[in-house]
């Protein structure tokens, strides 16, 4: 039996917290916060629309874990729960103990209708993901 503010919470697997969006949603409410592990150029076409959402990029994670509060827990979110979840181990290597895993990252957080902040303009574009394209070029900003 787990104990925690994770506990009884999602699917506990191989160590490792899964919450749903609705889990995700309740969560924030008491307390936790998202950190959103995504790149900018997935950020930009569609986000977590809840206060207090920490973006941190997989490119700068390891150098930037720091920054991280650590006195409240940590939900570990990407595009469909694989980033996101190796960001938890390294949080867990590093100390952090209020850690889970937003179970399919923000598609299925859309999909289960949360409260998601969509820029029509930056939406990609194209018939099958391997040829999936932005609307427009993405330049990073400099």
């Amino acid at each position: 039996m787990l104990s925690g503010f994770f506990a009884n919470q999602g699917l506990f697997i191989q160590g490792i917290t899964h919450i749903s969006g609705q889990e995700v949603l309740a969560a924030v409410e008491r307390g936790a916060t998202i950190v959103d592990v995504r790149e900018e150029y997935e950020t930009v076409m569609k986000t977590f629309d809840v206060p207090g959402v920490v973006y941190m990029p997989t490119s700068v994670f390891k150098e930037s874990f720091e920054k991280l509060p650590r006195d409240r827990p940590l939900i570990l979110a990407d595009s469909v729960g694989l980033r996101s979840k190796d960001a938890v181990i390294f949080l867990m290597e590093q100390g952090f103990v209020e850690l889970a895993n937003l179970n399919g990252g923000i598609v299925d957080w859309e999909r289960e209708g949360m409260p998601t902040r969509i820029d029509p303009e930056e939406l990609w574009v194209g018939g099958c993901a391997c040829r999936l394209r932005p609307r427009k070029d993405f330049r990073p900003k400099t």
